[in-house]
């Protein structure tokens, strides 16, 4: 992890939780084209939950299949970076991926209108992460984003918990506690979004971000990969606009930025308005993380 990640992450200790406000057990590759240029759209992807099986692209392991094959084993690694993660886009040019989170929940299931307004008033693609939870406050307007070619729908999880098959905990969070478990927190919401898109989500975050590297294979063998970051663009929708800005100073070739779209009285819009002509300036453009460059 290098220095400028360091501070930003220090400084923002905990802030991904403010960002999702209410976590925990009571709340409850395929061929891509070209990388879109920030100032084009990105081509389009091609609420009741029902179950994943009744999607054909979504079929994949059943949860008795997971559990067989994972249930007994024991995870070597645990935090925000882990083997099979994303953070890094491949490559040197200068390309970063603008990610952010909608958590749902008491206090997260807001709408940053004007941060959604500002990508499309400068054309700049994002991957939007959103939890079954607030697809529960806001079905309309996940609707309007879903059909928006210049956004891809990533999954963010049922309950908003960290993943893991052990329980580990991330910021006094309880995780998922076992393999199963895992499996419902990736299967509940990817079920939701399969059958919202007419095909399943290509990427996963959970509550927190934090992950074992057991729960990124179940994540992978579950048809998504699982999604971490390189710059934490708004310290969990805590940051004034200014703050936004310093820590968007830190993106680098191949950067994924987290940042929350679900606290429009936050300073995400205000400092991603300032943040993102200074990138576009210094030569950077903005991609889906289905649209990143391959290695």
């Amino acid at each position: 992890m290098d220095v400028g990640r360091r501070v930003v992450l220090a400084a923002a200790l905990g802030g991904l939780l403010a960002g999702c406000s209410e976590s925990g057990k009571s709340a409850a590759p395929t061929t891509t084209p070209p990388p879109p240029a920030a100032g084009r759209p990105a081509p389009p992807g091609g609420d009741t939950p029902r179950p994943a099986a009744t999607t054909p692209a979504a079929a994949g392991p059943t949860r008795a299949e997971i559990v067989a094959r994972y249930g007994k084993q024991t995870p070597s690694g645990w935090g925000l970076e882990v083997p099979g993660s994303l953070s890094r886009l491949p490559g040197n040019a200068k390309v970063a991926a603008l990610t952010f989170d909608a958590c749902g929940g008491k206090g997260g299931g807001e709408y940053d209108r004007a941060l959604i307004d500002f990508l499309h008033e400068r054309s700049v693609p994002a991957t939007l992460f959103v939890n079954s939870r607030w697809i529960d406050e806001n079905p309309a307007v996940l609707r309007e984003l879903a059909a928006d070619p210049l956004f891809e729908i990533a999954n963010h999880g049922t309950r908003h918990l960290p993943l893991s098959v052990s329980g580990r905990s991330a910021y006094g969070i309880p995780g998922t506690r076992d393999a199963g478990e895992v499996y419902d927190e990736v299967s509940g919401n990817r079920a939701r979004l399969t059958e919202l898109l007419g095909h399943p989500p290509k990427f996963f975050r959970s509550g927190t971000a934090y992950c074992d590297d057991v729960a990124a294979r179940i994540v992978t063998d579950l048809g998504e990969r699982f999604a971490s970051f390189h710059v934490n663009a708004d310290g969990g929708a805590t940051f004034t606009p200014e703050q936004v800005r310093k820590a968007m100073r830190d993106v680098r070739p191949g950067s994924v930025v987290i940042g929350h779209f679900n606290h429009p009285r936050g300073g995400t819009a205000a400092g991603i308005r300032l943040a993102v002509p200074e990138l576009l300036q210094q030569g950077y453009r903005f991609v889906r993380l289905s649209d990143a460059p391959r290695s």
